[in-house]
C-alpha cells in the first residue's frame, strides 16, 4: 500500500500522528547532531584541559576552554576556572551551580519525546474507535454482502491502519528518547568524574599556597 493510500485510510487522526512524525524526526536528527559533536570532541579536549592544570598552566587551560565554549563541560570548568581567590568549597559550589545550569540543555526534548510516546498510542487507539464506528454505522445486517459491505470494509481499514500507525510513532520517537536519556546518564556521569578530578587539582595547589587560577587581564 502506497504511502497516500495509507494517510487516506488512516482516517483523520493520521493528521496528528503526521504532525508528531515530522516533529519527532526533525528534534532527532538536531539531538543526534548534538550528541555526536560532543562524543567527537568532548574527551579529548577534557583531557588536555586536566594535564594543562596538572602541569601548572592555568592560562593554557582555560584558553582551551574558551575555545571550546560550546561544550557544556567548558563551560562548566570556565565557571569555577575563572573565579579568582575562590576556596575548594566555593569552587566546588561553581562547578555544581554551572553543572546544573546545563541540564537542560542535555535533556532539551526529552519532554516532548515522552508527550509524543504517551500521545500517538492514544491516537492510534482513537482512529480505532472512530473507524469501528464508522464501520457499525454503515452495517445493515439485511443487505449483508450488498453494497453496505465496503463501508464496514473501510471502517475496519481505519481502525487497524490507525493504531499501526500510532504505535509506529510511538516505538520510532521511543527508541531514540531512551538512547538520549541513556547519553544523557553518560554525560552527566562523566562530568561529575572529571569535574571531580578538577576540583582535587584545585584543592591540592589551594593547600600548596600556589595560585590555582588565572591572573586577571
Amino acid at each position: 500500500m502506497a504511502i497516500n493510500n495509507i494517510f487516506t485510510a488512516g482516517g483523520v487522526v493520521m493528521i496528528p500522528l503526521l504532525g508528531f512524525s515530522v516533529l519527532a524526526v526533525a528534534l532527532i536528527i538536531e539531538r543526534i547532531k548534538f550528541w555526536v559533536m560532543l562524543a567527537s570532541r568532548q574527551r579529548r579536549m577534557v583531557q588536555e584541559v586536566l594535564n594543562f592544570y596538572r602541569l601548572n598552566n592555568v592560562v593554557s587551560a582555560i584558553a582551551l576552554l574558551q575555545q571550546n565554549t560550546n561544550l557544556p563541560i567548558a563551560r562548566i570548568f570556565l565557571a569555577a576556572l575563572e573565579l579568582e581567590e575562590a576556596t575548594p568549597s566555593d569552587f566546588r559550589l561553581a562547578l555544581e551551580t554551572a553543572a546544573q545550569a546545563e541540564i537542560p540543555l542535555l535533556k532539551r526534548f526529552q519532554n516532548i519525546f515522552d508527550t509524543i510516546i504517551n500521545l500517538a498510542p492514544l491516537l492510534g487507539l482513537l482512529g480505532t474507535v472512530l473507524g469501528l464506528i464508522a464501520s457499525f454505522a454503515s452495517l445493515n445486517i439485511g443487505d449483508v454482502g450488498g453494497t453496505q459491505t465496503a463501508g464496514v470494509t473501510s471502517g475496519i481499514s481505519e481502525a487497524l491502519v490507525s493504531t499501526a500507525s500510532g504505535l509506529v510513532v510511538a516505538i520510532f520517537t521511543l527508541l531514540f528518547g531512551n538512547t538520549f536519556r541513556g547519553l544523557y546518564q553518560r554525560e552527566i556521569t562523566m562530568i561529575q568524574e572529571n569535574g571531580g578530578q578538577l576540583e582535587l587539582l584545585y584543592r591540592r595547589r589551594y593547600e600548596r599556597g600556589e595560585k590555582p587560577y588565572a591572573p586577571s587581564r
